[in-house]
């Protein structure tokens, strides 16, 4: 799949990531990517957000490691953006992309994260005990 390595907004010289260019992002890997209580908590983290956000602005339940394997799926599935600024890998939802693609989709999911959440009176960013997000 050819893919974009261009980090809009990122200074000259600064490490590039690979994302699909939107042409090629495929409804069946974005539901995929959002399947995941994790990368749902991680998209709902951004859509929530005023700005870009690095990776630890978003705490998740666990390791470093499988962290990063999220926000990889999601950039790879092209679900969101990240670019370095620095040091900082920084991460945006790619909303336009998404919203032009499926429309209505991530706002469809968010609310039903929304909805599913106040049902099961979870509050974003805790799990159930287990180690496991329960979103």
């Amino acid at each position: 799949m050819p893919t974009d390595t261009t980090s809009t907004g990122a200074s000259s010289g600064s490490r590039a990531l690979e994302h699909p260019a939107r042409a090629d992002i495929r409804l069946t890997d974005v539901l995929h990517a959002l399947a995941d209580p994790m990368r749902l908590r991680i998209v709902r983290t951004l859509a929530a957000a005023e700005d870009e956000l690095n990776c630890a602005d978003i705490p998740l339940p666990v390791s470093k490691s499988t962290c990063t394997h999220h926000f990889r799926v999601l950039r790879e599935h092209g679900v969101i953006q990240q670019l370095y600024r620095g040091t900082a890998k920084m991460n945006r939802l790619r909303r336009a992309d998404l919203d032009e693609l499926f429309p209505g989709l991530i706002d469809g999911v968010l609310r039903a994260a929304d909805l599913q959440a106040r049902r099961l009176g979870e509050v974003q960013g805790l799990t159930d005990g287990s180690g496991s997000d329960s979103l």
